[in-house]
């Protein structure tokens, strides 16, 4: 007596369980004939470990709804007599019928809806991490957005499929992260009014998930379009949301991702010392953090990140020096694969370097975000930032050439489309 592999692995694709299958093969008999299947776990232990080789009527034909399959695709042996083709009446009234031998190899069931498994979770994930390459490179943009629209509806068809419980949320995470994505590249853009309804509709599949990596990913990016929206309590309570998950909790890794947050939190809100405190913290923290596997939308975040976020608190704190020293460290940490985000610590590196009287420096500097993005158009936040270089520059220095200058080089770069 052989133990079905192939059985086996497709179980294991679909992380089923023996209880899992005979309940899906019940739910699948329910579905088709109106009446409560009637398959146990023994049913479905004797054809993994092949005592049953030849399944039969019923059994038969619920194994294939559940795959998606043809029993012999399962490790299986053919039915011995093939069976001719019935009418619908005589095919509905056969499969209702528990001594039924040999029609399932006639039923027309292969073309209905299959189990979902890991697999197709993997295979979502795989889109997801395109799209995050994406924004790395390019930023925040209307075709990003679409895209992740669309990944979230592809995931979401996938509910309405047979599922295990915990395949059920790994999709929902997998629905949470697409909306995540197509949030940030909202705010990314600047377009903060579909992010906010992004964000809220991702908070509910988090939820549904269960999955606290989900969770801080949904509540760092709350945190950015509360301070695109400059509101700046709701900045630090999104930032202290994300540090009191489970996951940040566990992992410090996560758990710096909320500390440098807070520090930005504490910033804004005009509480330097608290602010100086949480980044010193979010410091220490990632030291202890282990390189593990993570989420493909973390690979941003390290010590070039913490030195970027840290160069935006010390700006705020009025510690342009401080702001100054920590770009030009982030700048020679950050990969060039993330040139949106070298293009914004250039550009806070230009405005630490003008609000300590530099200007004619800050300038040549502001000029690289645009060599930096090669020609493609600035996402909403980057002209944001840049924009505010262009007011004090023309509040410190407005009669100068380098100033005019940059005005000509301004309007070119902003008729981009």
């Amino acid at each position: 007596m052989a133990v079905n592999a192939e059985l086996k692995k497709r179980m294991r694709e679909l992380g089923l369980t023996q209880e899992e299958l005979a309940r899906q093969m019940n739910a699948a008999l329910a579905e088709l004939t109106g009446r409560p299947g009637d398959v146990s776990a023994r049913t479905v232990r004797n054809l993994v470990n092949g005592a049953s080789r030849r399944p039969i009527g019923r059994t038969r034909v619920a194994l294939e709804r559940v795959f998606g399959c043809a029993a012999e695709d399962l490790g299986f042996s053919p039915l011995r007599t093939a069976v001719p083709q019935e009418d619908p009446v005589r095919r509905r009234t056969f499969i209702t019928s528990a001594a039924g031998t040999t029609a399932a190899a006639a039923m027309p069931f292969l073309s209905q809806r299959r189990t979902v498994g890991m697999s197709d979770v993997s295979r979502d994930a795989a889109g997801l991490a395109e799209l995050v390459a994406t924004d790395d490179h390019q930023g925040g943009h209307a075709e990003l957005e679409k895209r992740a629209v669309a990944g979230r509806a592809g995931v979401l068809e996938l509910q309405d499929r047979n599922a295990t419980e915990s395949v059920r949320r790994s999709l929902f995470a997998m629905a949470a992260e697409y909306t995540t994505i197509a949030a940030w590249s909202c705010i990314d853009a600047r377009a903060l009014d579909r992010a906010q309804q992004y964000l809220h509709e991702a908070t509910t599949y988090a939820g549904l998930s269960q999955d606290s990596h989900t969770e801080v990913h949904v509540w760092i990016n709350m945190t950015m379009l509360a301070y695109q929206r400059r509101n700046w309590p709701e900045t630090l309570a999104a930032a202290q949301a994300a540090q009191a998950t489970r996951a940040a909790r566990r992992d410090p890794f996560y758990g710096s991702m909320g500390h440098i947050r807070t520090s930005l939190g504490y910033a804004v809100l005009g509480d330097g010392r608290a602010a100086l405190r949480s980044l010193g913290t979010a410091r220490d923290t990632l030291d202890k953090a282990s390189e593990g596997e993570r989420p493909r939308w973390t690979a941003f975040y390290g010590a070039a990140e913490v030195d970027h976020l840290a160069s935006v608190v010390h700006s705020h704190v009025g510690e342009h020096a401080r702001a100054e020293a920590t770009a030009h460290r982030a700048l020679a940490r950050i990969p060039p694969a993330f040139r949106r985000n070298r293009a914004l610590a250039t550009a806070r590196l230009a405005l630490a370097q003008l609000h300590q009287g530099d200007a004619e420096l800050a300038t040549a500097t502001a000029a690289d975000v645009f060599a930096i993005m090669d020609g493609d158009p600035l996402p909403g936040r980057m002209r944001t930032l840049i924009g505010d270089f262009h007011r004090d520059l023309f509040t410190l220095a407005p009669s100068t050439t380098y100033a005019r200058e940059w005005g000509d080089r301004m309007r070119s770069e902003w008729s981009r489309v």
